[in-house]
């Protein structure tokens, strides 16, 4: 027969074992836990800016605070503090993106309806030079070991490159098909995202020369492109999935899914995220578990035609423009694919935070 001081101690022991079992498998669904509100970003302003036309990609001068849009004819400037425009630098004809040199002198435009790059003192927001370029410079990069700006010329298939202290073209590289979007380590490569063959095109700066290239399928039509530079990883975006590519080794490591009609990315360092502003209406962040290992983590709803963004690498925010848009016309011979009109002052940034 059993001592009842024995069972007692059985019971607490079985009743302490209990306990602990719980806390463990708690502990565990905590650790693959989905995004609660604490940790979610979310839409945090929304700042209306209003103007006529359509608009690419976007900038960020951090320690200015400061955010640079691409407005057809025109660069909108607004304050990030204050979400307002503050300046518009004019007298353009046809703008893509903005980069600016390491010194904090100048900033340089993609001006793909002038064939040229445009030069502006980030004080004055005045221009100060003119560099003819390729036809149609669309994505544009600061190369800061070279001190070169590299602009990837969408109608004439190449690259210029632009020495900073001369302002003046010092060679073309030709490149095959449709350039999109690059990205620089800053040691002297440069990426780029090849449109038409869906491929990433490999440069030394130095030599001016393609390297490399590298098929990114089923990533196909790519357009937007960012680095991980310390794990050395590439992140190109097309209409529902993210390829992850090895920049040294030149292949894919990963893919993940994304929304669809994406413009643009970012790596977050600090965070070990990635984002995907979507044409869809949607923002789509990646976890980065690790350098070839990657998950959805939140899908936030945005704008429908937000699918350009900036990340500002100081306070984690990110930043994406849209508009409203009336009735589709309907097609003619002309125009068998009409694009439907902004609606009058409906262009607004939105914020994005946690």
């Amino acid at each position: 027969m059993v001592d009842a001081r024995v069972m007692k101690r059985r019971v607490m022991r079985i009743g302490s074992a209990t306990v602990m079992a719980a806390f463990l498998l708690l502990g565990a669904l905590a650790s693959e836990r989905p995004v609660f509100a604490a940790d979610a970003y979310s839409v945090k302003h929304t700042w209306k800016i209003g103007g006529d036309g359509g608009w690419d990609y976007l900038s960020v001068d951090s320690p200015n605070h400061l955010l640079y849009i691409a407005r057809g004819n025109r660069i909108q400037i607004v304050d990030l503090q204050s979400g307002k425009l503050v300046k518009e630098i004019t007298g353009l004809k046809g703008t893509h993106g903005v980069v600016f040199d390491s010194a904090g002198k100048y900033g340089y435009i993609s001006d793909g309806g002038d064939n040229a790059v445009r030069v502006f003192d980030r004080k004055t927001f005045e221009l100060t030079d003119r560099i003819p370029t390729g036809q149609n410079p669309d994505g544009i990069v600061f190369e800061p070991e070279t001190q070169q700006v590299l602009t990837f010329n969408g109608r004439s298939h190449d690259a210029s490159v632009i020495d900073i202290k001369t302002n003046k073209v010092v060679g073309t590289i030709p490149l095959m098909g449709k350039p999109e979007f690059p990205a620089t380590d800053g040691k002297g490569t440069v990426w780029v995202n090849n449109e038409d063959k869906s491929t990433v095109q490999k440069i030394d700066a130095k030599t001016m020369k393609v390297t490399a290239e590298w098929s990114i399928q089923p990533c196909e039509g790519p357009s937007g492109l960012s680095m991980d530079k310390e794990h050395r990883r590439l992140f190109s975006v097309c209409d529902k999935v993210m390829a992850v590519s090895d920049a040294d080794a030149g292949k894919v490591v990963a893919t993940v899914p994304i929304g669809d009609g994406p413009d643009a990315d970012r790596f977050d360092a600090k965070n070990h995220l990635v984002f995907s502003s979507n044409g869809e209406g949607t923002l789509s962040i990646v976890q980065q578990k690790s350098a070839d290992v990657y998950a959805p983590l939140q899908t936030l709803q945005t704008m429908r035609s937000a699918r350009t963004m900036a990340l500002d690498t100081a306070t984690g925010m990110v930043y994406l423009v849209g508009a409203e848009f009336g009735p589709r016309p309907a097609a003619t011979a002309e125009n068998p694919r009409p694009r439907p009109s902004i609606v009058p002052g409906s262009f607004v940034v939105l914020a994005v935070g946690r």
